[in-house]
């Protein structure tokens, strides 16, 4: 019995002397290993600053820019990695854990397709869509400007003070409304007027109410369109051009026009009746 547990001990101390000279003569290695691995660090952070200066000479699309970096900072890193541990002479292990990889990675893209189909939109958005951070958009019944454009969805800031995160393949494969892209946006104003007002006159005064308003977009004109007999007013509605960068623009303009038409009609005596509405108590 006695015999038994001092071979089986001998055994184990073998082993472990194996080990212990084993990691002594691989110590130079895994030093080597480490210093290539921040040798590849540092790089990866060098060719990025480098290379988004020279990618912000090209383009504005800051989201595409920040895309390109992200992918070569990993492939560098990678490569330091392979590096490392060919260093180390575990090239077979490596293959054999890359093989298991694209089996692990064919299965979850199966079994995750959406969060396949996010990376890929986010990927096409960023380099050819032209939605940029800054856009105000209108997406999914979803309306604000967009603050971030990532690889599996997009966050848009809606005028309630609210972050909404899309996820991309909702943007990319749903239509969309670009407000940003044209730089310009036209304002339709309905109104009503009496039955007893002069119809000629009516045009005359709200489209010389709306031209008053002084950043008009240049080279446009102020449109008037009578669009039906309602059943207390005779309907209209008079469309204009402004200049729209942001959300306000737009109901600054409609505002003006508002109160510009209100004005020009009181002061000629147009009115503008309120709904009638019969109750029948019998």
């Amino acid at each position: 019995m006695l015999s038994q547990i001092e071979d089986a001990s001998n055994i184990v101390l073998e082993k472990l002397n194996g080990w212990l000279e084993t990691i002594i003569a691989m110590l130079p290695n895994f030093v080597i290993a480490i210093v290539v691995l921040i040798v590849f660090y540092i790089l990866s952070r060098i060719i990025r600053a480098v290379l988004g200066k020279i990618l912000h000479r090209f383009t504005t699309n800051e989201s595409a820019v920040k895309l390109i970096l992200t992918f070569t900072s990993i492939i560098i890193i990678l490569i330091g990695l392979m590096v490392a541990l060919g260093v180390l002479k575990l090239d077979k292990t490596v293959t054999s854990v890359l093989a298991g990889i694209g089996v692990v990675g064919l299965a979850l893209g199966f079994a995750f397709q959406d969060a396949a189909a996010n990376l890929i939109s986010g990927v096409i958005m960023a380099m050819k869509s032209p939605i940029n951070v800054g856009d105000i958009l209108e997406s999914n019944d979803i309306f604000g400007r967009v603050t971030r454009i990532g690889l599996r969805s997009t966050t848009i800031y809606d005028p309630s003070g609210q972050d909404v995160v899309l996820p991309n393949r909702l943007i990319f494969q749903n239509l969309y409304r670009h407000y940003t892209i044209n730089a310009k946006r036209r304002v339709d104003l309905k109104c009503g007027i009496s039955y007893g007002d002069d119809l000629k006159k009516v045009k005359e005064i709200t489209t010389g109410a709306i031209k008053k308003i002084p950043y008009l977009l240049e080279g446009t004109e102020v449109e008037f369109f009578f669009e039906e007999f309602g059943s207390s007013s005779i309907n209209f509605v008079v469309r204009y051009w402004v200049k729209y960068h942001k959300q306000p623009d737009f109901l600054q303009a409609q505002s003006d026009g508002i109160m510009n038409i209100k004005a020009a009609f009181d002061q000629n005596g147009i009115t503008i009746p309120f709904p009638i509405r019969t109750l029948d108590l019998a």
